[in-house]
């Protein structure tokens, strides 16, 4: 494939879900992951998690998933294209709409979008975890986990992820010390 058409296909992927981005990079993991590893085929579903991860260790926002996909598929200008393509539409559209916003503060009609998009959000956010969830080719431990984790941070949402994930490390190293 010619390098041109690897930085279009990464615009044409990015920028849409960037605009889908605008609450967080939670919501455009499912598509990220659908285009590239099974429409595209640029990676296998394990490199696609590899790259979850590294992205969700490194210092940063969750969406530095995409500047990755950028590097593994175009090298430097992939990154460097795909980090444009993923923050600028968003940031100009969120730069937009901040100064319409501002200005109907307490109207009806906004309460209404704002309560209309929390159910849309969260779908987004559910169908990215669903999708890692299948593409780690997980067990039901590793579902029960995240619905347990997901139900501790409802109950208690100030509690620290590092705390959560250091248990999730240690039942897992447990378990699979125990052989099971």
């Amino acid at each position: 494939m010619k390098d041109e058409n690897i930085y279009f296909a990464l615009v044409a992927i990015l920028a849409p879900l960037s605009i889908a981005a605008i609450g967080g990079a939670t919501g455009i993991y499912a598509p990220l992951q659908h285009e590239t590893v099974e429409l595209r085929a640029w990676m296998t579903p394990r490199e696609f998690i590899d790259l979850f991860a590294i992205a969700r260790l490194a210092p940063g926002p969750g969406s530095m998933l995409a500047p990755l996909i950028g590097w593994k598929v175009a090298g430097f200008g992939g990154a460097l294209l795909a980090t444009v393509a993923l923050y600028l539409p968003s940031s100009v559209l969120c730069y937009g709409a901040a100064r319409v916003w501002n200005r109907h503060r307490g109207k009806p009609w906004r309460r209404a979008i704002e309560a209309g998009l929390s159910p849309v959000a969260a779908g987004l956010i559910f169908s990215g975890i669903l999708a890692l969830l299948r593409l780690g080719q997980t067990g039901p431990l590793s579902w029960f986990t995240v619905a347990l984790v997901a139900g501790l941070l409802m109950w208690r949402p100030k509690l620290h992820p590092l705390l959560l994930i250091g248990c999730g490390a240690l039942v897992f190293f447990l378990l699979h010390v125990a052989g099971v």
